[in-house]
This record gives C-alpha cells, structure tokens and sequence, in this order.
C-alpha cells in the first residue's frame, strides 16, 4: 500500500468515525421498549426474546408482557417442549397435508433440527440470556388465573402477578411498543 493509499484510508477511517459520532450512541439507557408476547409457539417465541435481548444488549430498559398462550415461553414446564403449528402461509407444507395427525410433531422436529444445524440458541437460552442482559419478563395475572399458573411455574426472575395497566403505563413511556 502506497503513502497515499495510506493517507486516503486514513481520511476515510476519520470521516466514518465522524459519522458515527453523529449518530450518537445507542442506547444511553433512557430508551425503552416494549413488547407483548401473546403466542406461544416455538417460532414465534423467538421474535420477541431476540429483539429483547438485542434492545437490553445496547442499553434499553426492556419489558416484555407475556400474555395468554405467550406464557408458555416463560413456564418452566413448557418451554422446552413448545411446538410448531405446521398450518399456516408461512409453513412449506400444503395446509391441507398440514392438518394430518402427526405433522405438527414433525414441524416441531424440523425446526428443532433447523434450529440445532444453524447453531442458533433455543427458547430456554434466550429466555436465560433475557434475564442476563436485564429483560423484565412479566407474566399476565389474568391469564396466569385463567390457566391456573402459579408463580412457582416460572423462573424466580419473571415479574408475575402483573397486570395489564402496570404494564400499559410502561408501554406509554416507551419509545417501541411491540405486539408479538
């Protein structure tokens, strides 16, 4: 590389960092997001674990709401066993072949075998990585009544007995509020 090859990188180093410096940092700790976790398949326990996780990671106050069916990714006896509903537009197999006995187990052993291929972390370790990087992982008195959870039925560090306007007020305050 020439002096000014050397000279040019350098110019161009300094202007990106400028640039970034503009764009201010992320996450100065006052942003705050929000998300309600209303499903709880294994596919869609994945979106609002890993946008938790990230948004905690770069500093923001996280709460995720964990509702109805959503409980079941934060349950202690549920949440290694979710499963995939194989019906759907988003699934490769005809809707029709879907609904046969048997096709949801194979969903869940396909995408279990995905997930595993891929390296990526399973529902037990985000939810475990959410607690580490400091997610609020509530649960929802009503449906904790409704399916007769218990607050033993979930890790130590799941905020339960939370109901839906302590959750509304963190969710007007916050600055992305997500429903999942």
């Amino acid at each position: 590389m020439t002096a000014t090859e050397t000279d040019e990188l350098a110019s161009e180093v300094e202007s990106l960092r400028a640039r970034v410096e503009e764009m201010g940092e992320v996450g100065d700790g006052e942003e705050k997001m929000s998300i309600i976790a209303t499903k709880g398949t294994l596919d869609m326990a994945y979106p609002p674990l890993i946008l938790a996780s990230t948004a905690a990671a770069f500093g923001w106050d996280v709460r995720v709401f964990h509702t109805f069916w959503g409980l079941d990714i934060i349950h202690e006896d549920k949440t290694a066993n979710l499963r995939v509903n194989p019906v759907g537009p988003d699934f490769p197999i005809p809707n029709i072949v879907a609904v046969l006995p048997g096709m949801e187990r194979l969903a869940t052993w396909m995408m279990k075998r995905k997930i595993a291929a891929n390296d990526t972390a399973t529902v037990s370790e985000l939810v475990e990585t959410c607690i580490d990087t400091g997610v609020e992982l509530q649960a929802c008195q009503m449906t904790m009544d409704l399916m007769g959870y218990e607050d033993d039925d979930f890790p130590e560090e799941v905020t339960t007995g939370v109901g839906a306007a302590t959750a509304f007020r963190f969710m007007s305050d916050a600055e992305i509020q997500l429903l999942v």
